[in-house]
Formats: structure tokens, C-alpha cells, sequence
């Protein structure tokens, strides 16, 4: 008979959970943060905000269930499993919005009564498509960013980061980083800062950090870590950002900081955008292949010769 190890035992694995909307296509959603745990190591768990039907050429129907359904899941995890990082992503609705935030704040609270850390949280903020075309109302809007003043990191596209700071999409790097210093000046928030929606053959991204950091000057948008990565020209980046802030939620656990999170989060999301037109998954913009690391070992092992 096999005894499950002592309670006190260190987990094996950090168990991160996942908050965010389907995609059955498997590349994007909870089912591209579950790779991205996977990828890092972490056991992996999901709450579903929103049923979305859609594909590699885009969103075609959506489903939410209500916030009733979505607090009985996240209840049903945090009950029972002890949480070391939380993904949020697709919160579909301002209700939704509004629950994770008190999910977050009962959690945090019955966490530090018991003496226990609280789970690192990270926030893909889906507010605007790339393209630039509003995703939530103004209500939702407002509610996920008293949800990004409860996140430790949030990981906006450009437009995202520009509602999040009132203002104008930034066009240059240099108005980004001024828009993300804003935003953790005023949230007590970091942004993982990502320059790929910007044109140049590099693809930078900036974890802009609040103060206090040694040498900082408190307010002023804290420390700023920067990473360079060339661009990769692929048309495969589909659920790019999903994967990437799974990726740095999974990682954070495991790392002494959030810039060796990040870091490792990048280079990893660099080689999984090389790699995902192999996989050949639809005819629009494929996902990226968030086992590329991994799936090289595998296949060795099934066809190296034995013995």
C-alpha cells in the first residue's frame, strides 16, 4: 500500500491554476496555459471563466456560465489544494471579474490566518485584440483593473496597457515603458512590458517593477529589467500571450525573483514560436508548440533501439 508523503513534505511540483476561457483547438485558453505548466514543470489546474468556440482564424461563440458556477470552481480547487501561483486570463464579464477579486482577497485572507504564503498571481489582462477592438465594456473594464491591483505581475499587449493607464496606445518603446513606469507607480503592480506588437527586428520586452527596490526612488515606477530577443517571422502565434504569462506563473515559483521568471519565460516562448508551424494545427494563425523543448527528448526515447 502506497502512504501519500507526510504533510509537511515540500510539493514535488509548484501547483499553479489557471482562471481563464477555452479554445478546443488546444492553443490558446486554459489548454495553452495547461501546456505551458507542463512545460515548466508545474502541476497544473484550471477554473473555466467562459466556453468560447473558436479556431485558428478566430472567435466564433461564447458561453459564460456565471459567476455562481465560477466561484463553486475556484472554491472546489483553493478548499482542497494548497495554490503556489495563479494564471488569469479571458474573465469574460464584469461579474466574473468581480469574483475572481474576491476569490483572491478570501484566499489571501484564510492563507495569511493559516500562516501560509499567498500564491504569486499573474493577469493577462484580455481587454483589446490586437487589432485594437474593445473586448470587454467599460463596467468590465474598471473591474479588471481593481483585478490588476490585486495581481503581483500583468502582462497587457499595448493596447491593454494603454486602458490600463488611461491613455493612448503607445506607438514607440520609449512611450510604452513611460506608460508601464505610470501604471506601477500608481498600482503597486509589475508589467512584463512586450514589445513584439512594436515594428524592428528585435522583439524587446521590460519587467517594469514598483518600488521598493534598493536604489529606487519610491514612485517612480521602480526597476526596470530588460529582455532582447530577436523577432521570429512566423504567422504561428496563436495564444502567444496566454502561453507567455502561464509560462512566467509557473516559473515564478521556482525562480528567486520575477526578472529569472521572466527570463526564462521569454526564451522559452522564442523557441516554442520557432518551432510551431511544424505542428501544422489549422489553416489561420497556428499556436506556438509549447512542448518543443520537450518533445525532442520523447521521441528519442520511442525510437532509440533497446538494448
Amino acid at each position: 500500500m502506497l502512504l501519500d508523503p507526510a504533510p509537511t513534505a515540500p510539493p514535488s511540483r509548484p501547483r499553479v491554476l489557471s482562471i481563464a476561457g477555452t479554445d478546443p483547438t488546444g492553443g490558446a485558453g486554459i489548454q495553452a496555459d495547461l501546456k505551458s505548466f507542463c512545460a515548466h514543470g508545474a502541476y497544473g489546474m484550471a477554473v473555466t471563466t467562459a466556453l468560447v468556440a473558436q479556431n485558428t482564424h478566430g472567435v466564433r461563440s461564447v458561453h459564460v456560465p456565471g459567476r455562481e458556477f465560477l466561484r463553486a470552481q475556484l472554491d472546489a480547487v483553493s478548499d482542497d489544494v494548497e495554490i503556489d501561483a495563479v494564471k488569469i486570463g479571458m474573465v469574460a464579464d464584469e461579474p466574473n471579474a468581480h469574483e475572481i477579486v474576491s476569490w483572491l482577497d478570501d484566499l489571501a485572507a484564510s492563507r495569511r490566518a493559516a500562516g501560509a504564503p499567498v500564491p504569486w498571481v499573474v493577469l493577462d489582462p484580455v481587454m483589446v485584440a490586437t487589432s485594437g477592438h474593445r473586448l470587454l465594456d467599460a463596467g468590465a473594464e474598471q473591474a479588471v483593473r481593481e483585478l490588476a491591483c490585486r495581481a503581483d505581475v500583468v502582462t497587457p499587449n499595448l493596447p491593454e496597457l494603454a486602458v490600463l493607464a488611461g491613455t493612448e496606445r503607445a506607438t514607440t518603446w520609449d512611450a510604452a515603458l513611460d506608460q508601464a513606469r505610470s501604471f506601477v507607480a500608481a498600482s503597486g503592480t509589475a508589467v512584463l512590458l512586450k514589445g513584439g506588437h512594436l515594428d524592428g527586428p528585435t522583439s524587446p520586452d521590460a519587467l517594469v517593477e514598483p518600488a521598493p527596490v534598493p536604489g529606487d526612488v519610491p514612485g517612480d515606477g521602480g526597476r526596470v529589467t530588460l529582455f532582447d530577443a530577436e523577432r521570429v517571422d512566423t504567422p504561428h502565434t496563436h495564444g502567444t500571450g496566454c502561453s507567455l504569462s502561464a509560462a512566467l506563473a509557473a516559473l515564478r515559483p521556482q525562480r528567486p525573483g520575477w526578472p529569472e521568471a521572466a527570463r526564462d519565460a521569454k526564451g522559452w516562448l522564442t523557441g516554442a514560436l520557432r518551432a510551431g508551424a511544424a505542428l501544422r494545427v489549422g489553416s489561420g494563425r497556428g499556436p506556438v508548440d509549447h512542448l518543443h523543448a520537450v518533445a525532442p527528448a520523447a521521441q528519442a526515447r520511442v525510437t532509440s533501439p533497446v538494448g
